[in-house]
């Protein structure tokens, strides 16, 4: 039996996807493309996959950051 990747179906944009999913898939994916066994089509797809990702993550983390400035400037 052979097993594939299936890629998840949620958009990258996709409000509900957390955090820590995105960060383990880029985790995932990095290790994919340093095994060095990766096609050069595949090796391609995956990079964009993984630039995606880290885009969402840079957006949740700097929304958050922004929260919790607006948090702590409200109790002064």
């Amino acid at each position: 039996m052979r097993w594939a990747f299936i890629e998840p179906t949620y958009t990258l944009m996709d409000e509900n996807v957390k955090y820590e999913t995105a960060m383990k898939e880029i985790e995932t994916l990095v290790a994919e493309m340093e095994s060095g066994t990766l096609e050069l089509d595949t090796l391609t797809t995956k990079l964009k996959r993984a630039q995606s990702l880290i885009e969402l993550c840079k957006k949740r983390l700097t929304d958050t950051e922004n929260e919790v400035k607006k948090i702590l400037c409200s109790q002064n």
